[in-house]
């Protein structure tokens, strides 16, 4: 796949450039002071060097809380301001996923005595060899900034849920001791779809856990169908162990 592809090709870029630029983590540098600006209405226009036409706004299609959703959502106000939504959504997981196989890099996020400075030159330096476009890479600069990129796998996780509200799509898991077959998931997506209705796509994911000894678990939206073996096996249980009213017989 392509999103793979993109992936594999930007991960060796990662190892580049923290095996050799990054300073010691373990220096005695002071730590730096932590901005404290939480999201407001006009952070989210430092995010991008393009200039929206006037008047336009933006509506968030989900209400997230928290800091991460709400750093996730001024992100999907200015991509989407600049019509670069599904660019920066590649970015951002493209970045998500290469960190996560550099230890240097998982250090430099966490370490908040590195200078803020230091955490921004390095940021800088990955989304102009990655070619990230100016609204991720202001975006990483301001969580480099604020000591904020420690946080940047759940932002990417608020930012996705806001991606597939937009594009009408619904997550679904579905867990099994194997992956499902072809028809079979075919089969199981389109069930699924006629559950949800028109307007909305379902996207289905699949987990493998050799715990729940076979059959399947789904889940999307709100809704959780159980028909695992090992949740009727201890469903099972529970009734045998019940105590017999032989006044009812």
């Amino acid at each position: 796949m392509a999103m793979a592809a993109r992936i594999r090709s930007s991960s060796p870029l990662f190892h580049r450039l923290f095996r050799s630029d990054l300073p010691s983590l373990s220096s005695n540098t002071p730590r730096s002071t932590i901005h404290q600006t939480l999201l407001c209405p006009q952070l989210s226009k430092n995010y991008s060097t393009a200039s929206p036409e006037k008047g336009q706004k933006v509506k968030v299609p989900l209400a997230l809380f928290g800091g991460a959703g709400n750093y996730a959502s001024a992100l999907y106000i200015a991509a989407t301001k600049v019509n670069a939504l599904d660019k920066v959504e590649h970015e951002l997981l493209d970045l998500v996923h290469a960190s996560k196989n550099s230890q240097s890099f998982s250090q430099f996020t966490k370490d908040l005595s590195v200078p803020a400075e230091t955490r921004i030159k390095a940021i800088n330096q990955i989304c102009g060899e990655a070619k990230f476009s100016d609204v991720t890479k202001n975006f990483l600069v301001v969580l480099a900034q604020n000591g904020r990129l420690r946080n940047i796998d759940s932002i990417a996780k608020k930012f996705v849920e806001l991606t597939m509200a937009h594009r009408g799509e619904v997550k679904a898991i579905v867990t099994t001791v194997m992956p499902l077959p072809p028809q079979e998931e075919k089969e199981l997506k389109e069930t699924l779809q006629e559950i949800i209705g028109q307007g909305k796509q379902v996207k289905l994911e699949q987990k493998i856990d050799p715990n729940i000894l076979g059959g399947l678990v789904v889940e999307f939206g709100q809704k959780v169908f159980d028909l695992s073996i090992r949740t009727r096996a201890q469903q099972m249980e529970r009734f045998l162990r019940e105590p017999i009213n032989f006044g009812a017989i």
